[in-house]
Order: structure tokens, then sequence, then C-alpha cells
């Protein structure tokens, strides 16, 4: 039975492991929803900052006002309490890693954590001016436009993680390279396909017009680029 000793103790590492994580998620979303109304005008704020006179955002949900800014606020819990859970994570298997593996599962955790609000960041100032002047200037003039905010945050949401990972890109190519799983001479040669994936994957992710289409396409092209680069110098270096 001595032999299963071990495999029991890392079942019990592991659940509080989850269990700390949990914990962490609860405590800044319970913090954070105090001010759950305040974070929801933070990021209404792009759209209204576009709303005309007689167009508004509305309800047409009893809960959604309670519920949305919850949500809203939950999200953001989570993306926050990420470097304390990838902590927990961390020294649960970094005791079974090389030192070259725990390098690149650290530099890919921190870069893609930041990239990842980078992306976040640039969807919020730059593309949901662009995305809601769009469809409030393309709305008839016979017709009241009113926004109920449970599709808002649905389109919100969308936006952010879609330009979040969207942001991922350099670093899974960082990994791929790395790994050896893949040849930076064999995604140099990829390019014309990515050129065209992006645009696919920008119309699946994005709303239905062609501006939020090129909005994340160009920006994808660009990080793949951005990826080559940085892979190609480390193999360099190697």
């Amino acid at each position: 039975m001595t032999h299963f000793k071990p495999f029991i103790q890392q079942l019990i590492e592991l659940r509080n492991t989850l269990f700390r994580s949990a914990i962490s998620f609860i405590v800044i979303f319970v913090c954070l929803s105090f001010y759950a109304n305040d974070i929801y005008s933070f990021f209404s704020a792009p759209l209204i900052a576009k709303l005309t006179d007689g167009n508004k955002l509305v309800s047409t949900g009893l809960t959604s006002t309670f519920l949305v800014p919850i949500k809203i606020t939950a999200f953001i819990s989570f993306l926050l309490s990420l470097p304390f859970i990838f902590y927990q994570f961390w020294r649960f298997i970094s005791p079974g890693l090389y030192k070259k593996e725990k390098k690149l599962i650290l530099l890919s955790f921190v870069s893609g954590f930041i990239l990842f609000f980078v992306g976040m960041a640039f969807a919020y100032y730059l593309i949901f001016p662009i995305v809601f002047n769009f469809f409030i200037l393309m709305t008839p003039s016979n017709v009241s436009l009113m926004i109920d905010i449970s599709n808002y945050l649905d389109l919100i949401l969308s936006l952010l993680i879609s330009f979040g990972l969207a942001f991922e890109v350099p670093v899974i190519i960082l990994i791929l390279v790395t790994l050896g799983w893949v040849k930076v001479k064999t995604l140099e040669e990829a390019r014309p396909y990515m050129v065209v994936i992006a645009f696919v994957i920008g119309a699946i992710l994005t709303p239905p017009d062609v501006i939020s289409q090129f909005c994340l396409a160009i920006p994808l092209w660009f990080l793949y680029e951005l990826g080559l680069f940085v892979s190609k110098r480390i193999n360099l270096k190697a």
C-alpha cells in the first residue's frame, strides 16, 4: 500500500490547489461586487458616449439590472485572480519540471497574461468606439435605438475575449517553435494562408460587419508576424 501514498498525496495537494484557487476568485469577486455598478458603467461608457438623443440603454428583464453588472464583475474577478491561480498550480507542477520547461511556462504565462489585457484594452479604447459608431450610424432615421443591457454584455464580452485571445498569437507561436513542434520556416511559408485564416476568424468572432472583421483580422496578422520575428530572434540566440 505504500506505493499508493505519493499518488494520494498528489490528489490531496491538487484538491488544496483547486480550493485555494477558488477562494482567491471568491475573495476578489466579493470585494469587487461592491463596485459592480461602477464596473458596468466603465464598460458601458464607450457606447453611451456614442448614443444620441432618443437612443439609450434599456433593460427588458427585471433581473438584468442586477445580473449584468454582476456578470461583468465576475469576469473581471476571474482575470484578476489568474496570477494567484497560476501560482497555486505552479507550486503543484513545478517540482516535476525541467529548468527549460519552467522558464518556458513562466515566460508564456507572464507574456500571455499581459498580452490578454493589452488585447482587451485595444478592443475597449479603439474597437468599441468604431463598432458602436458604425452600428449607430446605420440606424434608420425613423428608428429609436434602444439597446438591451444583456445583449450589450454579450457583445462586449465576445469582443473582449476575442481580442484578448487574438493577442495570444505571438505566445502560441513562441511555444510551438521553442518545443520544436513547428519550424519558423514552415510558419513563414504559411503566411498567405494565415491572412485568409485571420479574416475567417475575424468573421466568426466579431459582429456581422466588415469593419469589425478588419479590426480583428489586421491585428491578428500583425501579431502573427510579431510571433515569427520573436521566435526567429530566439532561435538565433540559441
